[in-house]
């Protein structure tokens, strides 16, 4: 059952997706592949990545690249730096977005929606950490023309989820209050940080649930039949 943090309040009037988890598969599905495809055990990689993370003092694995603080090729030198030292490991990652979105599907269940939604007169945004270099492959998945009204993406404008900051400015691209806000996110972190910007949250953990959550929250009536067209989840 999808997990929905909100409060009694009036209709939600802006709805801000995530990408990666919600427009796509899972991200532990990607990464699994993401992995197989650059020939590193999941397991060693995941913790070389943590290693990466860890000396740079960020909070999550993404915060170097979606800020960004470093390059994505810098990231990937430093990953198989690490798999070579620590794990006696050769690996060449390569140009990572490439192998990252290759063949990786776009949720068309839950796009469909947002185009319901937006039918329906409802603000739809793209609230992403998104990494620079990923620009061109996100655009190719899903063409954000006729499906968002705007775009907000951490590269662009300095902070990330679930920080305030990007609440805050996301509300304000919408020209809605906070309150008239919902996010729907993968992440349980990010819905917090919404809520706690006084935002709505869907926690997303599959598409029809989250049609539902958020056809309540708009008082929307978009074609709940979508739901069930190409779920990758």
């Amino acid at each position: 059952m999808t997990t929905v943090h909100e409060r009694q309040e009036p209709p939600v009037r802006a709805v801000w997706t995530d990408f990666g988890g919600v427009c796509t598969p899972p991200v532990r599905d990607t990464m699994r592949v993401f992995a197989e495809r650059v020939g590193v055990p999941q397991d060693l990689l995941q913790k070389a990545i943590g290693r990466v993370t860890e000396d740079a003092g960020a909070s999550d694995s993404m915060e170097l690249l979606d800020t960004p603080l470093i390059t994505e090729a810098e990231w990937a030198r430093r990953v198989e730096a690490v798999l070579a030292e620590e794990f006696g490991t050769s690996a060449d990652l390569g140009d990572p977005g490439e192998s990252w979105f290759g063949g990786r599907p776009a949720n068309d269940a839950w796009v469909a929606h947002l185009r319901d939604l937006r039918a329906h007169g409802v603000f739809v945004g793209l609230l992403s950490n998104m990494v620079p270099t990923w620009e061109r492959h996100w655009r190719a998945m899903v063409p954000p023309d006729g499906v968002f009204d705007a775009l907000v993406m951490s590269y662009q404008v300095g902070v990330r989820k679930p920080m305030r900051e990007i609440f805050d400015h996301a509300a304000a691209v919408a020209g809605v209050p906070p309150e008239a806000c919902v996010l729907v996110d993968d992440l349980p972190a990010n819905c917090a940080g919404a809520v706690a910007a006084g935002w709505r949250a869907v926690e997303f953990k599959n598409t029809p649930n989250a049609v539902a959550d958020v056809a309540r929250l708009t008082g929307s009536g978009p074609d709940p039949a979508n739901s069930q067209r190409g779920d990758v989840r």
